[in-house]
């Protein structure tokens, strides 16, 4: 584990530099220390909803793409502006207050990465956006990968989490990592092990609190969260329904390439040809409905809705509102 982490710390430093050349920094001018605060808040009806930046980790471009010609990766990511070799994978966790609930989605990375310092940011961003996870009643978690888990193994996060909080996950996710399978993964050969000890780490700490379902569960009103499968076999979605309106927090189920390039697979997918027919359906969900969409891994705010282009998708991000 020793030799990943140091391998972790000099592909952050060389991913870094890389992004440096096309990246904006964040400026000192008057103390500021970000680009942007890290919080957007919106309101799906009645229901109050926030997406918090749990930060942003490295990873190869390749990863995004394991059966793409290298040729189009390499197309795609110049064209974007990233790369070529690795990009920053943001990722967002969103908060919900539904009446007297109040329920946090995922829980970012935590400490499981020491090496990558600008990820398992998560209980300073809620600090900093006034959110108390004392008040946290349910927490609903995607899947038991570490970077949506880690950050409640974090001694900043179990402290100040209620007695009696619920964390509900899908049955069939919980079932996945007593024996794992990870051979139609692409992933560096320690991240398995981490994966594997992360979510027994996750289930240990806090299998009293844990709340299986097993196809979908109201959590509170107009909260669902739904198991979709794909890219963990109890991948998970949910859904905050209120006034005629409609956001989808779709976890993992697709990335930054995945509007243009529906097919191609994802390196942390185990079932990939399933988490094509997953994103594929999702997708046709959102554009047909133009509901918001939000998801883990797609640049902060991750706040937008999504459309047909002929045979794939558009994203169209939301403008600000400020």
């Amino acid at each position: 584990m020793s030799t990943y982490l140091n391998h972790s710390v000099a592909y952050q430093q060389g991913s870094e530099q890389q992004a440096a050349s096309r990246q904006p920094t964040a400026s000192t001018f008057g103390g500021v220390q970000e680009l942007v605060p890290s919080r957007y808040a919106l309101r799906v009806g009645d229901i109050d909803v926030v997406v918090i930046s749990d930060g942003v980790l490295p990873l190869p471009t390749s990863t995004m793409s394991t059966n793409a010609d290298p040729a189009a990766r390499a197309a795609w990511f110049k064209d974007m502006y990233l790369g070529p070799d690795a990009f920053d994978w943001a990722l967002n966790v969103l908060v919900v207050r539904s009446g007297e609930q109040i329920i946090l989605v995922d829980a970012g990375l935590g400490g499981q990465f020491p090496g990558f310092p600008r990820a398992g940011q998560l209980p300073k961003r809620l600090e900093a956006a006034g959110i108390d996870l004392g008040s946290v009643t349910d927490v609903v978690v995607t899947h038991m990968h570490m970077d949506h888990v880690g950050g409640l193994l974090v001694d900043e996060v179990k402290n100040r989490l209620r007695a009696d909080v619920r964390i509900h996950v899908s049955a069939t996710e919980v079932a996945f990592w007593e024996t794992p399978d990870f051979t139609q993964t692409v992933m560096p050969s320690p991240v398995p092990d981490v994966l594997r000890a992360t979510a027994r780490q996750f289930i240990d700490t806090y299998r009293s609190k844990v709340r299986t379902f097993d196809d979908e569960y109201q959590v509170a009103p107009g909260v669902v969260v739904k198991l979709t499968g794909g890219h963990t076999p109890g991948h998970s979605v949910v859904y905050v329904n209120s006034g005629g309106e409609r956001l989808t927090f779709a976890g993992d189920a697709l990335f930054p390439v995945a509007f243009e390039h529906p097919d191609w697979h994802n390196g942390f997918e185990h079932d990939p040809e399933e988490s094509v027919r997953v994103r594929m359906r999702l997708m046709r969900e959102a554009a047909a409905s133009g509901e918001w969409f939000v998801a883990t891994h797609l640049p902060f705010p991750s706040v937008g809705r999504v459309a047909v282009d002929g045979e794939a998708f558009r994203w169209i991000a939301a403008f600000w509102d400020y």
